[in-house]
């Protein structure tokens, strides 16, 4: 038996959360249940009460608002409590095409990948700003290098995961988890995909992009952290070669007036510099070197996290 759980993270949303819920399938073809499961995510509204009389089955609740990825991952673990087998994520904001959660699901139930993004078509959605758009795209694109995946609309919420992929995702910060689970998965070697959906009218702003500027700062930050969490010997390799080709070639300078030059001038201060930035570069390789042996035992402790996850999910499958 094949069973479906569509979750919404949700903080405050009593004014849209029903026209959402109300558009969710509760019959899908090649899936025997669908269930829907709601994080509240410390709202002081009437979100609960809307979700109850809409007949959610689940019910995941925080005291206080603990932002979108802690609520993201509360519900995955929540789902597979529950006995999901395939995980559909939407917003409560009805932003997402319900009608295409069937073709969200497809690649999955069919066993060609174990995570789907559904790719919104950017350039059509009115309310989104060209500067929005401009960003979006260069976003994806820094995402894709970063995964060694082509998902093209990175910042979309409309997911699916099969259960073994929520299983074995992890999410580390504090502000948005997706950019982060498609990098993850990308490094892990999952099979990720995307599907082209549909959106619907604009009905609030989004709570997420407060400002242009703080979402580009907090994008680049959690590409940084997870690139260097994934991949740190090639981080710091990268980071590395700047100050030291950089180095290298003031020493080559240095070596070429030392020889041809003015015999006269010594021209210190630029040996002294090209030294300075060759250590810095070698520095920042070494760094690379043991980033790369910890690595190995967060890859331990991950296979360790994901036997113990599984014996935990399995003990609630029916």
């Amino acid at each position: 038996m094949t069973k479906l759980i569509i979750q919404i993270p949700c903080y405050n949303e009593e004014a849209t959360l029903g026209v959402a819920l109300t558009a969710l399938p509760r019959e899908i073809p090649g899936v025997d249940v669908v269930e829907w499961l709601i994080i509240n995510d410390g709202s002081v509204d009437q979100t609960v009460d809307v979700a109850k009389a809409c007949g959610v089955d689940h019910i995941v609740g925080f005291d206080r608002n603990r932002g979108l990825a802690k609520a993201f991952m509360a519900g995955l673990d929540a789902s597979l409590k529950a006995g999901a087998d395939i995980i559909v994520n939407t917003d409560a904001d009805n932003q997402y095409c319900a009608d295409d959660i069937p073709k969200l699901i497809q690649p999955i139930l069919q066993g060609h990948a174990d995570m789907v993004v559904g790719a919104r078509p950017i350039e059509e959605i009115q309310h989104f700003s060209p500067l929005k758009k401009v960003l979006q795209r260069l976003g994806s694109w820094v995402v894709r290098l970063a995964s060694n995946t082509h998902i093209p609309d990175a910042p979309s919420g409309f997911r699916a995961y099969s259960r073994e992929a929520a299983i074995r995702l992890n999410v580390f910060n504090e502000y948005t988890y997706t950019l982060e689970t498609i990098i993850q998965a990308g490094q892990e070697g999952m099979s990720v995909t995307s599907v082209p959906i549909r959106t619907n009218g604009y009905l609030r702003p989004s709570r997420l992009v407060k400002s242009i500027p703080a979402y580009i700062q907090r994008s680049i930050f959690t590409i940084i952290r997870i690139f260097m969490t994934y991949r740190p010997l090639r981080f710091f390799a990268v980071l590395g070669t700047i100050p030291m080709g950089l180095g290298v070639l003031l020493c080559i300078r240095w070596l070429l007036l030392f020889s041809f030059g003015d015999p006269t001038r010594s021209r210190t201060p630029s040996l002294i510099l090209a030294t300075i930035l060759i250590l810095i570069g070698f520095q920042l390789w070494m760094f690379g070197a043991i980033a790369d042996v910890m690595a190995v035992n967060r890859k331990m402790l991950g296979d360790v996290q994901q036997r113990l996850r599984r014996a935990e999910y399995d003990k609630y499958r029916h």
